[in-house]
C-alpha cells in the first residue's frame, strides 16, 4: 500500500469517474486502474462498484476512503513542518467564496495579500455555501469564505467579523420617509430576494420572521442570483431589497440616499473562514485571516457579536 494508491483512491471518490480521476492525477487511466486494483487485492476487498455510472464506493470502500483521507492529510503535514521553517510563505491556496461576499470583500484584501506574499498563488472560486462545504470535504478547496454558523461537525469555523444588513429601497417607497427600519416594517410583497440556494435569501426571510414564497404584485417576477441586479430592479421598478453592509461603502452619494439602517439591535451576519476539521496550510490560512481582518472597515472590524441571523430558513 502506497500514498500514491491512496491519492488515486481519493481522486476516484471525488470525481466518481476513472478517466476524470486519472486526468486530475496526471496519469493514464490504465495506470490508475492498475494501482487501485493492486490496492484492492492487498486489502482483500472491492472498494468501488464499477457496474454503476457514476462509480460508487462500496460500503467497505466508504470506510477505507474515510481513513485514507486521514492518512493522506497526515502525510501532507510533514511537508508543512518543513515549509513552516521557511520565512516566506509559498504554495497554492484555493479559496471558495459565496456570491454575496465575493464582489465586496475580495477587492479589499486581494492586492495587499499578493504583494505581501508573492510566492503564494491564490485560486478563488465563487460558489454557493453547500458547494464550498462539499469541496472542502473532498480537498478540492483549502478554505471557504462564507456566512456561519453552519452547525456542521465536519468543518471548523473561524469568525472574522459581523456585518449588518441594510435596507435598499425605491425612492417612492413609503419606507423612504423613515431614517431607520424595523424588521416588522418589511412587507414580503415589496421584497426582492435572491434565488433559493443562497444563504442570504434565507437570512432575509428570517429577518422578516416569515418563511414561504416571496410574491410580487403586477406582471414582473424576476429570479436573480445577483444582489447588483436586485438593486437595479429596486431603483427602476419598485419595492425594496436587503443588502450586506460591505456593499454600501463604495456606493455613490446619490445611491446611498436609498439605504436605510435597521433599528438597534441591528440584524447581523457572521462572516467566517471555514476549513475542514483536518485542514492543512495553517500558516497560509492564518495569513489570509489577518489580511482580511486588517482590510475591512473599522466600524465592522470593531463590532461585537449581537443579533446574528441564522443561515437556515426558519418556517413560521
Amino acid at each position: 500500500m502506497t500514498l500514491v494508491q491512496l491519492e488515486y483512491l481519493l481522486a476516484v471518490d471525488t470525481h466518481r469517474h476513472f478517466a476524470t480521476a486519472a486526468e486530475h492525477c496526471f496519469v493514464t487511466q490504465p495506470t490508475l486502474s492498475m494501482q487501485l486494483q493492486k490496492l484492492e487485492e492487498e486489502l482483500g476487498a472491492q472498494l468501488f462498484d464499477r457496474s454503476r455510472v457514476p462509480v460508487r464506493p462500496t460500503e467497505i470502500g466508504k470506510e477505507v476512503i474515510a481513513q485514507a483521507r486521514i492518512v493522506v492529510a497526515e502525510a501532507k503535514k510533514l511537508q508543512e513542518i518543513v515549509q513552516d521553517q521557511k520565512q516566506e510563505l509559498s504554495g497554492e491556496l484555493r479559496i471558495g467564496v459565496i456570491p454575496t461576499l465575493a464582489p465586496y470583500l475580495i477587492p479589499l484584501f486581494i492586492t495587499s495579500f499578493m504583494q505581501k506574499h508573492p510566492q503564494v498563488r491564490l485560486v478563488v472560486q465563487e460558489l454557493l455555501t453547500e458547494d464550498i462545504v462539499e469541496k472542502l470535504s473532498h480537498e478540492l478547496l483549502d478554505v471557504g469564505l462564507l456566512v456561519t454558523p453552519l452547525e456542521d461537525k465536519s468543518i471548523k469555523e473561524l469568525p472574522l467579523f459581523y456585518e449588518a444588513f441594510t435596507v435598499y429601497l425605491n425612492p417612492e417607497h413609503e419606507l423612504a420617509k423613515k431614517k431607520e427600519v424595523a424588521p416588522a416594517d418589511l412587507n414580503l410583497e415589496d421584497l426582492w430576494v435572491l434565488n433559493e440556494g443562497h444563504c442570504f435569501r434565507s437570512q432575509v426571510l428570517n429577518i422578516c420572521n416569515r418563511g414561504g414564497n416571496v410574491a410580487h404584485s403586477g406582471h414582473f417576477d424576476y429570479k436573480s442570483g445577483s444582489l447588483e441586479t436586485l438593486k437595479r430592479i429596486v431603483e427602476t421598478q419598485h419595492g425594496i431589497t436587503l443588502l450586506p453592509e460591505l456593499s454600501v461603502f463604495n456606493m455613490s452619494e446619490e445611491k446611498r440616499k436609498l439605504v436605510r439602517p435597521f433599528v438597534e439591535p441591528q440584524p447581523l451576519r457572521e462572516v467566517s473562514l471555514v476549513v475542514h476539521r483536518s485542514f492543512l496550510k495553517k500558516k497560509l490560512i492564518e495569513a489570509l485571516q489577518q489580511e482580511i481582518v486588517a482590510a475591512i472597515p473599522e466600524v465592522i472590524r470593531n463590532r461585537k457579536k449581537q443579533q446574528v441571523i441564522g443561515v437556515r430558513e426558519v418556517k413560521s
